[in-house]
């Protein structure tokens, strides 16, 4: 006769937690979430429609040329071909009478941009705009600019929002600047710029803010000479 083995007993279930796996949540402290302003800028710009074109104006009448672009596309009706008018900016810091603040001012005196659909109708709509000179290229067929120099040149303004935030939101203080006695550069001088929307480009100086730090110069824009302001930061001889 075979002898049956008692059965083993039941082992005691127990309330013992289970290991966590590889795959549990870690809890962050959030920043990894936060958004970067510049990032979701260039996401933005290379997903539009149409194509951005520099349209010349009157110097001073940036921002009235962007009023009046805007006003007809509406009264045009060319909210499908016209989408997006600009004054592209920077925030600089200006002394006067010792003290420093920071401004807005027009990287392209000049100049807009545009970013639309170029039919006929459309090209009609933004050169016949009051204080329009013309695009910028070929009179009828002018080429739009890569999406590579819009970046550069709109950026600026991004940057300067971010910083704003990053600060709190409130304008920097003006404080006392300390007066530059010497500088290399002088009216004339031909210079390579090495920051900035112009950067890589020639400009000759013509006229320089010691106390600012900054100088007047002429660089060669779209095929003419335009007037900037420029850091000395942002300029080396050549």
């Amino acid at each position: 006769m075979t002898q049956q083995l008692p059965e083993a007993p039941e082992a005691e279930q127990t309330d013992a937690p289970a290991e966590a796996d590889g795959d549990a949540p870690v809890e962050t402290d959030g920043a990894e979430d936060t958004p970067d302003p510049l990032a979701e800028f260039r996401e933005e710009l290379w997903s539009q429609p149409g194509d951005w074109y520099v349209v010349h104006t009157y110097s001073g009448m940036e921002n009235r040329v962007k009023a009046n672009v805007e006003s007809r596309i509406s009264s045009l009706n060319m909210e499908d071909f016209i989408y997006e008018v600009r004054v592209p900016v920077e925030e600089v810091a200006e002394i006067k009478n010792g003290q420093r603040r920071m401004v807005k001012r027009t990287v392209l005196p000049g100049y807009v941009l545009v970013r639309m659909d170029l039919t006929d109708e459309s090209w009609s709509a933004v050169r016949h705009t009051p204080s329009v000179t013309g695009f910028v290229g070929h009179s009828h067929q002018p080429v739009p600019l890569s999406l590579g120099e819009v970046e550069a040149m709109l950026a600026p303004a991004v940057e300067a929002e971010v910083a704003a935030a990053r600060s709190g939101g409130s304008a920097e203080q003006p404080k006392q600047t300390p007066k530059v006695e010497f500088t290399d550069f002088a009216a004339g001088d031909s210079v390579m710029v090495v920051d900035g929307p112009f950067a890589t480009l020639h400009a000759t100086i013509t006229e320089l803010n010691i106390d600012a730090q900054r100088v007047k110069a002429l660089v060669e824009i779209f095929g003419r000479e335009t007037p900037v302001e420029l850091s000395f930061t942002q300029i080396q001889r050549v």
